[in-house]
């Protein structure tokens, strides 16, 4: 988003944008004449949030002057908070960010009913009344539940689950209160010592006093200011759980503080495979981040050197949201950074612990340009075995769609993966009948009614969310796992492995991903027509592998630790290392 000089001197993109439904004239002996009309493509999504309950108005505060976080905010959680098997819903709110924090309204929990419907969750205790962002997913505290962790431009809050449903706000306690202006955040056992520490992304040393005036490049009229203009990146910090309730702050003890930057996604994994998770942080408008794990608690930035810091031109981009996964199943973690109108995606190929970019010869370097990207994923939405992407789009300066109410609305975009590594566009646009127009930031993404087909939950701000069931027509066969660690909680860091008719399939399980958002933690494989996986092993966060077999496609299965076969890594099938 730094660049913001190159998304305002860009042409209007109205006409890009509805792309989808142009006729093309056809010249014959008679003058012009309208191609036959095509039957409309099957949409692969259906917006039903209001319809189900899950009502929400998302409020950003903006009134008059232009306040940076206003257009930055957004955040999303799907998660089971009860333990009943089915994903329940958490929408960060902010409000005016000048107010105090009880004039604010508070974030949302909503309860799954089990029936494709939700009920919102009075007196939660969950309902932070901080300028919210984002949000991280978790058990903090080992009692087999999910706990929350909420980014605010302020103080930052941890919520510890009673697995009824009811939070209780330990911030103070458990010393995880950073004060910084943070963004995305994730659980991740860095030190594998069998509890969940928290990294935390910041963004700016900003305040409302120190605000700047800045102006729309073309206008001249009062606009969003960009974060180069302030001069201030931040330190992202390190909490090291301690095992007993609280953590301590080793950010300057990891190595973190040498990193100044401006942190808005992160995704954790084995980027190098040496069984030691890494964290890799988007920043806006500076070089990315690659913290490489020593195993003895220290993180060094290895970016620049491994070839993921920057694109193919050697050129920092607005880093927002990120992804990582095996996209072309070689066996290691490929990374995907969105970033602002003008600039590509950034798709970072793992060639056997160096980065390629391969944004180009991925189909996603044009496509994507005119939008400004924010939440994301790679996931398998029809089943057919390779992994689709989604993208949330919304501009930061007045220079959207002009005919458009929300002059920072944009569409969202709906990639299919194929066979080759190429990701091609789904039309309509953004895989829904209706074109939907918003300024959409957070997508969480989780299998909402345990049918084998993921969904989508995308905040927009200052309206209400999108919840995207998907509805692609002869979706392919699948298996899920939920993979539990020795607490009884979603084992974080833990890798999957599985053959699929000889290919070889590895997904991690994992929460953070995105921008600003907690996903649903189990492990979800598109099978196309094949009926089952075999080799099923999982790698834990601390090293050990079971072997669990096979299993039947089309259903939801428990990887428990300790019920699998100690697997030596020399007796696996190599397709299923």
């Amino acid at each position: 988003m730094s660049e913001r000089r190159a998304e305002t001197q860009r042409r209007p993109v109205a006409a890009v944008l509805l792309a989808s439904t142009v006729l093309v004239p056809h010249l014959g002996c008679d003058g012009p004449a309208e191609e036959p009309q095509q039957p409309a493509p099957a949409p692969w999504f259906v917006e039903d949030a209001a319809a189900v309950g899950l009502v929400f108005q998302h409020e950003s505060g903006h009134r008059r002057r232009f306040l940076l976080p206003e257009i930055m905010c957004g955040g999303a959680a799907l998660f089971d908070m009860d333990g009943d098997g089915d994903l329940d819903a958490y929408l960060v709110q902010a409000g005016d960010i000048r107010a105090a924090p009880a004039m604010r309204p508070p974030n949302q929990l909503f309860r799954n009913r089990g029936d494709g419907s939700f009920e919102p969750v009075a007196d939660s205790g969950a309902g932070d009344r901080g300028y919210g962002m984002g949000v991280a997913t978790g058990d903090a505290d080992n009692d087999g539940d999910v706990d929350l962790y909420v980014t605010n431009c302020g103080p930052n809050v941890l919520l510890l689950n009673d697995g009824n449903g009811r939070f209780t706000d330990v911030t103070v306690a458990a010393g995880v209160g950073d004060p910084g202006w943070g963004v995305s955040a994730a659980f991740v056992d860095y030190d594998h010592d069998g509890d969940l520490d928290l990294f935390v992304t910041n963004y700016l040393h900003w305040s409302v006093a120190t605000e700047l005036e800045c102006y729309h490049d073309l206008t001249g009229e009062p606009d969003y200011c960009s974060p180069g203009a302030y001069q201030a990146p931040t330190v992202d910090v390190l909490y090291r759980n301690n095992g007993d309730g609280t953590f301590t702050d080793v950010t300057v003890e990891a190595g973190l503080a040498v990193g100044m930057g401006t942190g808005l996604g992160i995704v954790a994994g084995d980027f190098d495979d040496d069984g030691r998770v890494d964290i890799f942080v988007a920043n806006d408008g500076m070089m990315d981040r690659l913290w490489m794990n020593d195993g003895a608690g220290r993180l060094t930035d290895r970016a620049i050197y491994l070839g993921c810091a920057v694109d193919e031109n050697g050129d920092p981009k607005a880093g927002m949201g990120v992804t990582a996964a095996d996209f072309d199943d070689d066996g290691d973690l490929d990374l995907l950074v969105c970033n602002i109108r003008s600039e590509s995606d950034s798709l970072h190929r793992n060639d056997g612990g160096f980065f390629v970019d391969r944004t180009a010869q991925a189909g996603l370097a044009v496509t994507s340009r005119p939008f400004t990207r924010f939440g994301m994923a790679w996931i398998d939405f029809d089943n057919d075995g390779r992994l689709d992407l989604y993208q949330a789009n919304g501009a930061v300066t007045q220079f959207g769609m002009q005919s458009h109410d929300d002059p920072f609305a944009e569409p969202n975009l709906l990639f299919r993966g194929t066979a080759v590594g190429r990701f091609q566009e789904v039309l309509p646009r953004g895989g829904t009948a209706e074109l939907l127009v918003a300024t959409s930031r957070a997508a969480a993404f989780g299998d909402l009614d345990n049918d084998g087909g993921i969904d989508i939950l995308v905040v927009n701000r200052d309206q209400a969310p999108y919840l995207l069931r998907n509805a692609v027509a002869g979706r392919g066969h699948w298996v899920m796992f939920r993979v539990v660690g020795a607490h009884g909680s979603d084992a974080i860091g833990a890798t999957v492995t599985m053959t699929v008719d000889g290919r070889s399939v590895t997904r991690d399980v994992r929460t953070a991903y995105s921008y600003c958002a907690a996903n649903d933690p189990r492990v979800h494989v598109g099978l196309g027509p094949h009926l089952e996986v075999a080799d099923v092993v999982v790698r834990w966060v601390d090293g050990v592998r079971e072997a669990f077999g096979r299993f039947p496609a089309d259903g939801i299965h428990a990887l428990r630790r300790g019920n699998g076969i100690p697997a030596d890594p020399a007796e696996i099938a190599p397709a299923a290392r």
